[in-house]
C-alpha cells in the first residue's frame, strides 16, 4: 500500500492527478504541467513535499555526530543556517543527498528524498551510537509545503510574522502562520527549483490550515498548486541532480561533480573517508557529468546513448523539452575527452542521431539572486 501525505484531500479537491512515487501517492500535476512550471517561472508555485524525511539529530554531541556520519562539516554550520551534504557507505557510494538545518545549538534537521527516507534514519540511528546524541525519525509527524517563485517572498512574508529581510538563502527561522492556531512553523529560505522561495516545516496536524492559507494569501499573486511533473522540469533547468538519475551509490560525490561538498580537511574519521581521499586523488575519472543542449523538439530521456560520431561516449541521465527555453536540454555522464564544453555530441533519440552540444549547468538562471 502506498502512504499519503495530510494533504491528500487537498489535493483531490484541486482536481489532481496522482502517480506513485517513491511509496507515495502523490499529485504529479493539477491541470497543466506547462502551466505549473511557468507559473514558477513567473510567479509562484506552492508544493506539497511531505513525502520527504526529516530526521533530527539532537544532544550535546549532535554536531559531532553528524561530522562522523556525513560528508561535511556539520558542527562548523551556525545556528540558522543550513548546508547542502550527502550521506555515503563506506566504499565512498552516495547514499542520498540531504539539506541539514541547524534550528538550535544542539539540534540538527536532516531532510532526506522520499525513497531514502529509512536508508537514511537507520544509518543516522546507527553512526551517531557513541555520541552523546540522538536521531529520531519524524517523518511521520511533520509536513512539507514549498512555495517557489518570484512571488513566494511577498506571499510568505503576508501569510507569517516572518521578516525575510534578514532570512538569507540556506538560512532557516522560527516563525508562525497568521490565522491559524498553533502553526508554528520552521521557516526555510531553501528549494529545488533554481527560484527564490521557501520551505514551511509544519506539524502534520495543521498542515491543510496551513496550505490553505498559503494559498488564500497567493491567489493575489499568481500562486498557483503545482505537481511533480513540473518540480522535475524547474530542477533540470537549474542543473540539479535527482537521486537515482545523476547520483546513487555507485557514484562518488567527485564522480558527480560535487566533491566540493566532501571535508576532506574536517578532523578525525568519518564514514567513507578513506575511498573518498582515494577518489579526490583520481585525475581524471572514467565519465563525466555534463549538460547537454540540444536541438528540435525531441526531448532526450534517462537511458539514452551519448554518441561522438558512431562511438557511445556516454549515457543521458534525465532530460526534457524544457519550457522555459524551449529546447532540449539534459544532463549526462561522458567520456572526459567529450566533456569540454562547446564540444559537438549526438543523442540517440529513438534510433535517430539528434545533435547536442556540451554546456556547463545551470541551463537556466533566475534574473536576480537573493540576499545573502
Amino acid at each position: 500500500m502506498t502512504k499519503t501525505t495530510p494533504l491528500h484531500d487537498v489535493h483531490a479537491e484541486l482536481g489532481a492527478s496522482f502517480t506513485d512515487f517513491a511509496g507515495w501517492t502523490m499529485p504529479v500535476r493539477y491541470t497543466s504541467e506547462l502551466a505549473e512550471h511557468r507559473a514558477v517561472r513567473e510567479a509562484a508555485g506552492q508544493f506539497d513535499l511531505s513525502h520527504m524525511g526529516e530526521i533530527e539529530v539532537s544532544g550535546p554531541e549532535a554536531g559531532d555526530a553528524l561530522d562522523y556520519a556525513l560528508v561535511g562539516k556539520l558542527s562548523a554550520v551556525k545556528v540558522g543556517r543550513a548546508r547542502y551534504t550527502m550521506l555515503c557507505d563506506e566504499h565512498g557510494g552516495v547514499l542520498d543527498d540531504l539539506v541539514v538545518y541547524r534550528p538550535g545549538e544542539q539540534r540538527y534537521l536532516v531532510v532526506a528524498n522520499a525513497g531514502n527516507a529509512d536508508v537514511v534514519a537507520a544509518a543516522l540511528r546507527e553512526r551517531v551510537e557513541g555520541f552523546d546524541a540522538r536521531a529520531t525519525d519524524i517523518g511521520e509527524r511533520t509536513a512539507l509545503i514549498a512555495v517557489q517563485g518570484p512571488t513566494s517572498a511577498a506571499i510568505v512574508a503576508e501569510a507569517t510574522d516572518a521578516e525575510l529581510d534578514g532570512l538569507r538563502y540556506y538560512a532557516s527561522m522560527p516563525a508562525v502562520v497568521s490565522g491559524v492556531p498553533g502553526a508554528e512553523i520552521l521557516l526555510a529560505r531553501t528549494g529545488y527549483t533554481g527560484e527564490d522561495g521557501f520551505e514551511l516545516f509544519v506539524d502534520a496536524d495543521v498542515a491543510v490550515a496551513v496550505w490553505r492559507r498559503l494559498a488564500a494569501v497567493g491567489e493575489a499573486h499568481g500562486l498557483r498548486p503545482a505537481g511533480l511533473a513540473c518540480r522535475d522540469t524547474l530542477r533540470l533547468e537549474a542543473g540539479m541532480p535527482l537521486y537515482g538519475n545523476e547520483l546513487g551509490t555507485g557514484l562518488t560525490p567527485h564522480q558527480a561533480g560535487l566533491g566540493r561538498v566532501v571535508k576532506l580537511d574536517k578532523p578525525g574519521d568519518f564514514v567513507g573517508r578513506a575511498a573518498l581521499e582515494k577518489a579526490a586523488l583520481v585525475a581524471q575519472p572514467e565519465r563525466v557529468l555534463v549538460g547537454l543542449r540540444g536541438e528540435g523538439r525531441r526531448a532526450p530521456r534517462h537511458g539514452y546513448r551519448v554518441l561522438d560520431g558512431e562511438r557511445e561516449v556516454g549515457e543521458i541521465t534525465s532530460g526534457a523539452l524544457s519550457p522555459t527555453l524551449g529546447y532540449p536540454i539534459a544532463m549526462a555522464y561522458v567520456a572526459p575527452d567529450v566533456a569540454e564544453p562547446g564540444t559537438a555530441l549526438s543523442v540517440d533519440v529513438r534510433g535517430r542521431p539528434t545533435p547536442a552540444e556540451v554546456v556547463s549547468p545551470p541551463f537556466y538562471q533566475r534574473p536576480s539572486t537573493t540576499k545573502g
